[in-house]
């Protein structure tokens, strides 16, 4: 029944989408890190909702307030508690699905799990619960860009929409270039294609899926576990705790299975430092579950948002078989906003082994 993720750098989330708040409490975070409620909030407003028509219209400002393990501008060590009010509740607009399931949602599985469930927006299976995992990647980003040798840059962005797919360069895309548009997608032609598709689901009461692709520049080699911990392991079942989340994906994923071993290995060749680099990327910057200084490449796939404003076939709490159209405020594409989702996990999962390494290298080589 555990709420938390990652060893050194741990967090547990709280709260539930119409209950008083939702936030986080980061354990293990290193003392004398320089942080601002302002480096926290960044993030947590390109996750917010109602920042633009694309996205569900509930007026949340989503304003951080840190509880505790901040003082002076500096972490101090201790538990960093961060919480997040949620003034926009209307807990009256779910009464209508007390008594029955909606189709796709966790409200059938919670009741199984624990004979009693929080029918308000989906409660604790509300992705209003990913507030606490921004909060704590963004705490996760500052420690990534002055803790290391040189800045960890993660950046990720909406890669395709339904069957629209986008082409953009993994190594110079910014995150400038992903806010530039609502849909987060950097490319401009597709992103223009997608808004239309997006905005034709909703007309048409009904919604969309996609990928988000994210990477992570400036990794350091020897981040990841050899068996049970590979980094990409790790980076796979954060991605996949994601609400909505259904696949993932590393450098090649399964399109490498369309290749040979030639084709598809990662040349080694001299690189800076005496250190060697690879000709190509195939192994999406791990190797043996452990970084090899290349970038990381990761694409999550998200489901369709399963609210959807069209009828559909359902059965009541009691086995009544019925028929639900969805009334409310909802995403038609969870893709937009999923981009800073699942940015927070890559930085969680790469903090958490920056600080594992550093705790296991300790004697001279």
């Amino acid at each position: 029944m555990t709420s938390s993720f990652g060893n050194l750098f741990r967090l547990s989330t709280f709260g539930e989408s119409h209950g008083r708040a939702v936030g986080v409490v980061v354990d293990g975070c290193p003392p004398r890190l320089p942080l601002t409620v302002e480096d926290v909030q960044h993030d947590l407003d390109r996750r917010r909702p109602g920042q633009s028509r694309l996205v569900t219209q509930r007026k949340e400002s989503d304003t951080v307030d840190v509880l505790s393990g901040l003082y002076d501008g500096l972490t101090t060590g201790t538990p960093l508690a961060m919480m997040v009010t949620n003034a926009d509740q209307r807990p009256g607009a779910y009464d209508h699905l007390k008594d029955l399931y909606r189709p796709s949602h966790a409200d059938f599985t919670y009741a199984a799990k624990y004979g009693h469930r929080d029918h308000r927006g989906g409660g604790r299976s509300s992705a209003r619960e990913t507030i606490g995992r921004v909060a704590a990647g963004a705490v996760a980003r500052k420690l990534l860009t002055v803790g290391p040798e040189s800045p960890i840059e993660v950046v990720g962005w909406v890669s395709q929409v339904k069957d629209i797919s986008a082409e953009v360069d993994d190594e110079t895309v910014t995150e400038a270039d992903v806010e530039a548009d609502p849909t987060r997608c950097p490319d401009a032609e597709a992103a223009a294609r997608m808004t239309t598709a997006i905005e034709d689901a909703r007309k048409a009461g009904d919604s969309l899926g996609g990928v988000v692709t994210v990477i992570a520049r400036g990794v350091p080699v020897g981040l990841g576990e050899p068996v049970f911990d590979k980094l990409d392991a790790d980076l796979a079942k954060a991605m996949l705790s994601l609400p909505a989340a259904k696949g993932f994906e590393i450098g090649s994923g399964f399109a490498g299975t369309t290749m040979t071993g030639l084709e598809h290995n990662d040349p080694f060749e001299p690189g800076p430092g005496g250190r060697p680099t690879t000709a190509s990327n195939y192994s999406g910057g791990v190797q043996g579950g452990i970084s090899n200084g290349a970038t990381v490449v990761c694409r999550v796939a998200f489901k369709p948002t399963a609210t959807i404003s069209s009828e559909q076939k359902t059965v009541t709490t009691s086995g009544e078989p019925t028929v639900l159209a969805a009334k409310g405020r909802h995403d038609p594409c969870v893709l937009p906003r999923a981009v800073p989702l699942v940015e927070s996990m890559m930085l969680l999962v790469l903090a958490d082994h920056w600080l594992r390494q550093q705790a296991t290298d300790v004697l001279p080589r």
